[in-house]
């Protein structure tokens, strides 16, 4: 489960994948099939998938416990084949987080 959580060493990923018409489903049974593998590597702590309400677009949010085990995780992912497999399915934006302010009810 997600931790979200200010003044850690967590490193987030988040991507914002575009997706031509009717293809999110492919990109989602991808993604869950690449976090599935990663749940091995070192330092791995998360992933949740959201999709867009108007199919354009689908999210994958990904927590490591430091740099260093994200930086294992793309490397699993390359070495894997997922980031080449990726690109066939989605143009992707991603991008490396820390968590600055949390506010919870």
């Amino acid at each position: 489960m997600p931790a979200i959580r200010t003044n850690t060493a967590v490193v987030t990923q988040i991507n914002v994948f575009t997706v031509p018409p009717g293809g999110q489903e492919p990109l989602i049974a991808l993604l869950r099939e690449a976090a599935e593998s990663c749940r091995s590597v070192p330092g791995w702590l998360s992933a949740s998938l959201h999709r867009s309400l108007d199919g354009t677009r689908v999210v994958n949010y990904a927590q490591a416990q430091d740099a260093d085990s994200m930086k294992r995780i793309f490397e699993h992912l390359q070495t894997a084949g997922f980031l080449e497999r990726n690109r066939a399915l989605a143009e992707s934006h991603p991008g490396l987080y820390e968590v600055v302010y949390v506010l919870e009810r």
